[in-house]
């Protein structure tokens, strides 16, 4: 804690009179926020520790004023530059807030209006569904567009994509949409990358000068800008990778709206404690970014849902909104970063915690430290932590048998399997063929309760079904899964598409290690689902070229095409582009040249045999190699030297047009 310096020896004998008691100990004055202080501390540290995340930053401010800030671990390992208060993270979907409150500043200015649909204001928006033009501003800030997701093609990488906004609405005249407009809350990044779009061409400036001018300048945040790979002359927050130790390169978001921006935790505080006045809206506009923006949802939730604004996933949390307390608040996870931001607008209380690595625990951490500030004000009631008791197991309803199935959510695909005489629930995951038990669920008191104390329920009926979670920590329900529907009358796609590898070949050499997982895909069939496929996420088999998204509450889905090039089948995963993996030519003995031609598109080798491989390859270019199990063995973005590459890998040569590689084989034995 700072203390301001006075001067003459009348203030020194003062601070001697308070410091020095007759005894002759020297008293430390407790800092009036203790416990969150602590909390932070103990929490951000036994993350670090446990490797969930390198370095963090927190923050808490009370009536515009700092009274708290930190930096924990090491910012720069490599230089040994530790994380302080003024060190920059990725703040990821916070950035979501930021755009809103430039599009209000916009409804203030009348210039725009949230109930307009968003293709007045962009003509080249268009979908393979009319009814896109149903969405409008509001529905593209308060996740309720119905828009499939996220545009993944060079949003997240090392450095900034020109192309990104016009690839964004190129996939966007592809596809559909998951649910009526305004019928339904399901998490949506391109909606944010098409309101960034709308204030740029409103405004006539660039979206980060829009910002600059009427937001950051307005309220002093001198540490508040492009993600963390663009900024120059100040201190950022490099990502070590926790299983290897490696430095990634700083992370460039592309997508500023959706989630592109970086900042201290002290300026992520002092913008959110600018709703607690006028100082960037009049009252009228203020009112809006604070209220809850509910769907007109056909889905009855037993509790409190996530009660989404605009830009903020929070308007409101049970705890508080019993002791007459309203919270905002907004989380941001990229590839490298995490992040929470609460305040209390009537109480002028924020709180911020940002940290490198996405599974810091962020939210929760920054919930916590938020709990203590506002028990040390004697805003609400402190709680003794209560001892975790698995309830016991009753007798599971009816109705169970027909929540059983299978379900997914964008990534995932599992089971739900019910045992009258355990009295339990056993939700499955599947990796590939392999079914294994991911949590066994107790029914009890029309809840089905796991070990840590999070309880569940189903929504809907029959075919109909969701799986519904709600936290311990927040007590907020969420659709975890939904279930998927029997096909009456399934169709096929054109080839047999059970076990084929799958190879992406628009691959940018800068994009994100996350994109990887993208990269090497093989495509499923399972004889319990007729009708679906699952490539990058479930689809529902429409005709022998398509397969379309089958859930209405679940984010970030895709759409799978098949079309013909060059005399083979090739794949269209929305925006991924792949072809066969029989397409690979067969890695030589030797030297083999490999040339990127016209389009870009990345090359590939298969290897025949055990082999030791060393590369020469262009500056800007890119080798990674998979194992026949798809797990990435070397990235030239991260590794050096040579590399042992089994029998069945594939070797993938990313760049440009006319750059050449020369890949070396030798026999690994």
């Amino acid at each position: 804690m700072n203390i301001t310096r006075g001067a003459g020896s009348v203030f020194l004998c003062c601070m001697l009179l308070i410091s020095t008691p007759a005894f002759g100990k020297t008293v430390k004055k407790q800092h009036p926020y203790e416990k969150a202080v602590a909390t932070a501390r103990s929490e951000i540290w036994r993350a670090i520790n446990s490797g969930k995340c390198g370095s963090a930053t927190a923050a808490v401010t009370v009536d515009g004023k700092v009274v708290y800030a930190e930096g924990f671990g090491m910012a720069d390992r490599e230089k040994s530059i530790p994380v302080t208060k003024g060190t920059l993270f990725n703040i990821g979907s916070i950035s979501k807030v930021y755009v809103a409150a430039a599009i209000m500043q916009l409804v203030e200015d009348g210039r725009v209006s949230l109930d307009k649909p968003a293709a007045d204001y962009l003509p080249e928006f268009r979908m393979a569904d009319d009814r896109y033009k149903k969405i409008t501003v509001r529905m593209l800030l308060n996740h309720t567009s119905g828009i499939p997701g996220t545009e993944m093609l060079n949003s997240f990488g090392y450095e900034y994509n020109l192309n990104l906004k016009r690839e964004t609405i190129d996939t966007l005249s592809r596809s559909h949409l998951k649910h009526e407009p305004g019928t339904m809350a399901v998490y949506c990044n391109d909606g944010f990358t098409l309101a960034e779009m709308i204030v740029e061409r409103v405004s006539g400036n660039k979206y980060i000068d829009f910002l600059n001018k009427r937001v950051f300048r307005k309220l002093g945040l001198k540490n508040t800008g492009l993600s963390v790979g663009e900024i120059r002359g100040k201190p950022v927050a490099f990502y070590y990778d926790a299983g290897t130790g490696k430095a990634h390169p700083s992370e460039v978001i592309s997508v500023l709206g959706a989630g592109g921006l970086s900042a201290t935790a002290i300026d992520v505080c002092r913008f959110a404690d600018s709703f607690a006045g006028n100082r960037l809206f009049r009252k009228g506009a203020l009112f809006e970014m604070k209220k809850a923006q509910p769907p007109v949802s056909r889905l009855k939730f037993r509790n409190s849902p996530f009660s989404h604004g605009l830009g903020w996933d929070f308007t409101g949390m049970p705890r508080y909104d019993a002791a007459g307390i309203q919270v905002l608040g907004k989380s941001g996870g990229t590839g490298n970063y995490s992040s929470m931001v609460f305040t209390v607008p009537a109480k002028r209380i924020s709180v911020a915690v940002i940290a490198s690595g996405s599974e810091s625990g962020a939210m929760k951490i920054a919930l916590d430290m938020l709990d203590a500030v506002l028990t040390e004000k004697k805003l609400i009631a402190g709680e003794e932590k209560s001892i975790l008791v698995r309830p016991e197991a009753q007798k599971l309803p009816p109705d169970s048998t027909g929540f059983s199935g299978w379900y997914a959510s964008e990534s995932k695909i599992g089971q739900i399997v019910f045992d009258f005489d355990k009295k339990t629930a056993t939700v499955y995951g599947l990796k590939g063929r392999e079914k294994a038990p991911v949590t066994s669920l107790v029914y009890n008191n029309n809840y089905y309760h796991d070990p840590a104390g999070n309880r569940y329920y189903f929504a809907g009926s029959g075919d109909e079904g969701y799986f519904v979670c709600n936290p311990a920590a927040f007590n907020i329900d969420t659709v975890m899964l939904q279930k998927i529907r029997t096909v009456k009358k399934p169709k096929s796609l054109r080839i047999n598409m059970d076990g084929r590898i799958w190879l992406r070949r628009n691959v940018y050499p800068v994009e994100s290690v996350i994109a990887l997982e993208t990269h090497m895909v093989k495509s499923l069939l399972y004889k319990d689902l007729p009708g679906y496929v699952v490539f990058n996420g479930v689809k529902r088999i429409e005709s022998p070229e398509f397969a379309g998204m089958p859930f209405d509450a679940v984010r970030d889905q895709t759409e799978l095409y098949l079309f013909e090039k060059n005399g083979a089948t090739w794949a269209r995963n929305s925006e991924l582009l792949y072809s066969q993996a029989e397409s690979a030519s067969r890695l030589k003995a030797g030297e083999n040249s490999v040339r990127i031609g016209n389009e870009g598109y990345s090359e590939w080798l298969a290897a025949g045999e055990d082999v030791i491989l060393s590369f020469a390859k262009p500056q800007r270019g890119r080798i990674i190699v998979f194992s026949p199990e798809d797990k990435v063995t070397y990235d030239s973005l991260l590794d050096r030297g040579d590399v042992y590459a089994e029998k069945g890998s594939y070797i993938e040569s990313c760049g440009f047009a006319d750059d050449v590689f020369k890949i070396k084989a030798r026999p690994a034995r």
